[in-house]
């Protein structure tokens, strides 16, 4: 079992930055990604990274350039840090991690609302 939980969440206006924070525990993983649910949409893939061995990091096209994913292993917390915010970025948000050589996301963490005011 991995268990994750999310902070960082809030209200905030165009323009602003906002960073998430993702704590994880249990077992190990290979991949920690973020997504997120807008109001009355499907759940969409924001940005992902490596856990292990690598740093390599994926982002949808939306987030490249105004979003940034990192972790800091010791720590066991990945962030996305979320720049020039857009009151179309409001959803919620999630974390999830995958497990080594699974494909899709395995656990999910119970997400932090992200509103953005214009």
């Amino acid at each position: 079992q991995v268990q994750l939980v999310e902070s960082g969440g809030g209200l905030v206006q165009a323009g602003d930055s906002l960073t998430l924070s993702c704590a994880a525990s249990g077992r190990t993983f290979s991949t920690m990604g973020w997504f997120r649910q807008p109001p009355a949409k499907e759940r969409e893939f924001v940005a992902a990274i490596k856990w292990s061995f690598s740093s390599r990091t994926y982002y949808a096209e939306f987030a490249k350039g105004r979003f940034t994913i990192s972790r800091d292993n010791a720590k066991n917390t990945g962030w996305l840090q979320m720049n020039s915010l857009k009151p179309e970025d409001t959803a919620v948000y999630y974390c999830a991690a995958q497990l080594t050589n699974t494909a899709g996301y395995n656990y999910w963490g119970q997400g932090t609302q992200v509103t953005v005011s214009s």
